[in-house]
């Protein structure tokens, strides 16, 4: 068999196979990998097959369009079009079932992925009885301690922080009464006085003094 008619008898069997309309690029495209056919070639053997009749040419504006001759294939019943339909409704309801398992596998290896591994979790497990080591013999410490504070002691600071707050509010009152007497001549308000003198009150401080 000649190289011509090798290309023409691969076109048929391929067209009477796919029993669908292709192009001449079309059919180029799809047996050229596997047979290595010229594009020229395979438009020549077409059109050869087209006058001997052996497929149908259609011509659609500038394209021409190629297909078997569908009066070779026996006609089919309609039990049998009914049959693939139903066929077809099963294949479709189970690619619909395969697509939602897919869709579920997908996300739980979402989540898996986002998830620790076990060797991070033991990791993880280990330092916090280490943690909770250390604050057990931390509170051990501070229960068995022997020096804690005496009653007298406690008793010396309280004594200690009455005294400075009471100064405290005396030199309060004491500046207090001195911004108040300057304020009696002064043209401005007491906010631009102090301002302007640089004084800071306990509320611009934002403190209080503690009760006595």
């Amino acid at each position: 068999m000649s190289k011509k008619e090798n290309c023409v008898s691969v076109i048929l069997s391929y067209l009477k196979e796919q029993n669908r309309p292709y192009s001449a690029q079309d059919v180029f495209c799809n047996l050229q990998k596997q047979h290595g056919l010229g594009k020229t070639v395979v438009l020549k053997a077409l059109e050869q097959l087209a006058v001997e009749e052996k497929i149908k040419e259609k011509t659609y504006g500038k394209q021409k369009i190629y297909f078997a001759d569908q009066g070779q294939f026996s006609e089919v019943s309609d039990s049998h079009l009914t049959s693939m339909d139903e066929g077809i409704s099963e294949l479709s309801a189970r690619v619909q079932s395969v697509c939602r398992s897919c869709r579920q596998l997908d996300a739980e290896l979402k989540d898996l992925s986002g998830a620790m591994t076990t060797q991070e979790v033991t990791s993880q497990i280990q330092e916090l009885k280490d943690e909770c080591h250390r604050f057990r013999e931390r509170l051990r410490n501070i229960k068995t301690a022997t020096q804690h504070i005496t009653p007298e002691e406690k008793e010396k600071v309280y004594r200690e922080q009455s005294v400075y707050v009471k100064e405290w509010r005396k030199r309060k009152r004491m500046a207090s009464d001195m911004i108040n007497s300057i304020l009696e001549g002064y043209p401005k308000s007491k906010k631009h006085f102090l301002e302007e003198v640089g004084v800071e009150t306990d509320e611009d401080c934002k403190v209080l003094a503690p009760s006595t």
